[in-house]
């Protein structure tokens, strides 16, 4: 059987522990500790001093990790879908059950109906535009903004 250093040894279980975390995880977290381990693990098979094989293992990880998170992060980022709802930002439309601040009202744009969500008050028959879509609400704001005092 080989005789291993401890040093060995700690470097073998920081790799399995990092390739199981990663396992674990499934979302490139520890990847590039377990490389950098893995570059520790060598150097102390050469018997290099402790600080040598620390320095490895930071330099190989800091490499792996800006090197590939870029290109990992592009292809694991999901994308925003855009939807036919985001084309309702910018239009007008017509409050038909109020709105509070509190409270969520609707509106009928284009002739549909939908729930509608503001920071004013706004009364049956206002007009309002749409300033952005969260799920099946649209945000709304009067015609002319009111200024706040």
């Amino acid at each position: 059987m080989p005789d291993f250093s401890f040093a060995t040894i700690v470097w073998i279980g920081l790799c399995i522990l990092f390739f199981a975390v990663e396992a674990a995880t499934v979302n490139l977290v520890s990847i590039w500790f377990a490389i950098g381990a893995l570059a520790g693990l060598v150097l102390s098979t050469f018997n290099t001093s402790t600080f040598t094989q620390l320095v490895g293992f930071t330099v190989v990880s800091m490499l792996c990790l800006i090197v590939t998170r870029p290109l990992v992060k592009k292809y694991i980022t999901p994308k925003r879908v855009a939807t036919n709802s985001d084309l309702n930002i910018g239009k007008t439309a017509c409050v038909i059950c109020d709105i509070a601040p509190t409270t969520p009202g609707r509106v009928r744009l284009d002739g549909v109906d939908w729930t509608a969500r503001s920071q004013y008050t706004l009364t049956k028959g206002t007009l309002c535009t749409v300033c952005a879509v969260e799920s099946a609400t649209l945000l709304v704001e009067p015609q002319t903004v009111p200024v706040q005092v």
